[in-house]
């Protein structure tokens, strides 16, 4: 039977005679089971913390820990084959096992409370997880079970305390678009992600602040977001041609719609770049093959998933992550780097007088 760590502290039974409940179906609710219903296991939640009740540590802190889990978006990319790759040699240092689950973030939210009932019953040490959005219930399922996490890249903002690790997304934005002020453009466009999207938003906010400081006005039209893919740079790159004064230049907030860019460019039998600069964000393997080869800032990615892990290891030995800047806000941001290759040149003095017909 489940019990708190402490001699003194209230017992499993107490907890389920408060909450007017069997003592199995009080176990259940600490152990993290599934077969229980929402409003048994909030008021048994709500004893437990009452209470003071404390679950007692999944491991023991002073012996390694030899298993963890890493939730990807997809295994289909090249972005989460160099977080696993990052993830994977940093595991190897530390003598740790990994296992891998994907696609439980697709449609939004976190992974589901089947897949956290596994996590308990395989005896995980920690978790990573990769362009995750988690509830307000799963942060709190995975603190009460002691289970420390550290997200990679994450979605949204966090709520305080929540260990992450990404980029340096406003400097990488920043830097993309002085790069394309300093050959001459004026007229910038960026496609961004989702507004939602934390890193879309600095990465759109850093575009916006190398204007002003250029001195060039903003001009509303040329900001588009949509989704991070191929499809979602050509619909956006699509709408940036058809205004009556297209730009000369667009900073594309990922590679992947970078590659959508292009298409769309191309439909129109634009070249780049005598008629139009392009650059994106990422640097993955793809920008390299592109034609021409896409000028990109890169984010370290398989860096960012290593020092992720490092971050989780010493979460898991009861150690806290002092790299935060600002209390309460425990993130760790790598820098970006501007990578030129071919896809940037100075305004074409004829696409810089080209309008829509």
């Amino acid at each position: 039977m489940t019990r708190t760590g402490s001699a003194s502290g209230p017992t499993l039974a107490v907890v389920a005679r408060e909450a007017g409940v069997s003592v199995p179906t009080a176990s259940k609710v600490v152990n993290g089971r599934a077969d229980v219903g929402a409003d048994t296991r909030r008021r048994v939640t709500e004893v437990l913390d009452r209470l003071g009740y404390v679950r007692r540590p999944r491991f023991d802190a002073t012996t390694p820990p030899g298993l963890v889990d890493l939730v990807v978006h997809s295994l289909d990319t090249s972005w989460s084959a160099a977080v696993l790759h990052g993830v994977e040699q940093a595991a190897h240092d530390a003598g740790l096992e990994v296992v891998v689950s994907a696609g439980l973030t697709r449609t939004g939210g976190g992974p589901g409370r089947g897949w956290l009932d596994r996590l308990t019953a395989r005896g995980s040490s920690g978790v990573l997880f990769h362009l995750a959005e988690l509830t307000p219930s799963q942060y709190a399922w995975l603190t009460h079970h002691r289970i420390p996490y550290v997200m990679i890249d994450p979605v949204l903002e966090q709520p305080p305390g929540v260990v992450s690790v990404g980029a340096t997304n406003w400097q990488g934005g920043l830097s993309a678009t002085e790069y394309l002020i300093s050959l001459g453009h004026e007229r910038i466009a960026v496609i961004g992600g989702f507004r939602r999207k934390s890193c879309s938003s600095a990465r759109v906010a850093g575009y916006r602040s190398a204007l002003v400081a250029a001195g060039i006005a903003r001009r509303p039209e040329y900001v588009r977001h949509g989704e991070f893919s191929e499809s979602g740079g050509r619909r956006r790159m699509r709408e940036l041609l058809d205004l009556a004064e297209p730009p000369t230049a667009v900073f594309v907030c990922s590679d992947g719609m970078a590659l959508g860019v292009y298409q769309a460019l191309a439909e129109r039998g634009l070249r780049v770049p005598e008629d139009i600069s392009v650059v994106g964000f990422d640097d993955l393997p793809e920008s390299r093959w592109a034609t021409p080869a896409l000028t990109t800032v890169r984010q370290p990615l398989s860096e960012m998933a290593a020092t992720a892990l490092r971050l989780l290891v010493l979460l898991m030995a009861g150690e806290r992550a002092e790299q935060a800047e600002q209390p309460g806000c425990p993130r760790t941001e790598l820098p970006t780097r501007l990578v030129v290759r071919d896809s940037t040149a100075p305004p074409n003095a004829l696409a810089g007088r080209r309008t829509h017909s």
